[in-house]
């Protein structure tokens, strides 16, 4: 599987970002890395080869980012309004940097955006807050509600949280929203939280914006082995 991994710093983070890439053409899929994942998490951890098929037979090119407000949240960097600022500068590097140099070697395809846990609070954040990069999000036993790891919620939070952010949100962003399509999965199995994915999809229900909201079962705990089923049934509903 072809490989190529990039790395530059972030004015915007002000630290070192890494973008990894697999596969040689096809649609763009953003995987963000759980809470402490590096750009190279999901090939360690084998998500990436259960999307071999699908980079090889080049229907998709497979990318990932590092997790660096999520690495700061695990670790407890600085203060929580440090932290909170560093999830408001991570979703602009997404924007600002990570998204163009996917665009500029794909030739500007619309990015499916996916993530578990905390990546996936990263996916569905990047599509309500930039819907006119992303077509698509594949949110998977996420997290969503930051705020109780961070003993509260200033603006940075507020505005980079799709549960505070998108109830309010009107105009031309909640219109490009609502071509969109949120896939909200969980288990039902072991540190599962299904409600966190009801919640949200009620939310954006009650906005208008596409979703789906799947319960795997009890046999489906937040751990790799999940989603390496999830991941690769629901690239291919949105090809």
């Amino acid at each position: 599987m072809n490989k190529l991994v990039e790395r530059w710093h972030s004015p915007r983070t002000q630290r070192e970002l890494t973008l990894a890439r697999w596969g040689h053409y096809g649609t763009p899929v953003l995987v963000f890395p759980t809470a402490g994942g590096d750009a190279e998490e999901i090939e360690r951890h084998h998500l990436l080869g259960h999307l071999a098929d699908l980079v090889d037979g080049g229907a998709i090119k497979v990318y990932s980012v590092d997790s660096t407000a999520g690495r700061a949240l695990a670790t407890h960097e600085g203060s929580p309004e440090h932290r909170m600022w560093l999830l408001n500068q991570y979703h602009d590097a997404i924007a600002s940097e990570v998204v163009p140099a996917i665009q500029a070697d794909t030739g500007g395809h619309e990015i499916i955006a996916a993530g578990s846990s905390i990546g996936a609070f990263n996916a569905l954040a990047c599509v309500c807050r930039y819907p006119h990069l992303f077509r698509a999000a594949i949110c998977m036993s996420g997290s969503y509600r930051l705020e109780k790891f961070l003993g509260g919620c200033n603006d940075d939070l507020y505005f980079s949280s799709p549960l505070h952010f998108v109830p309010g949100m009107e105009g031309a962003q909640l219109d490009a929203l609502r071509q969109r399509m949120v896939i909200l999965a969980s288990g039902d199995g072991r540190w599962e939280d299904p409600g966190q994915s009801w919640e949200v999809g009620d939310m954006l229900g009650s906005r208008g914006v596409p979703n789906r909201v799947d319960i795997w079962g009890p046999e489906y705990d937040h751990d790799w082995p999940t989603w390496w089923q999830m991941l690769p049934t629901y690239v291919r509903q949105l090809l």
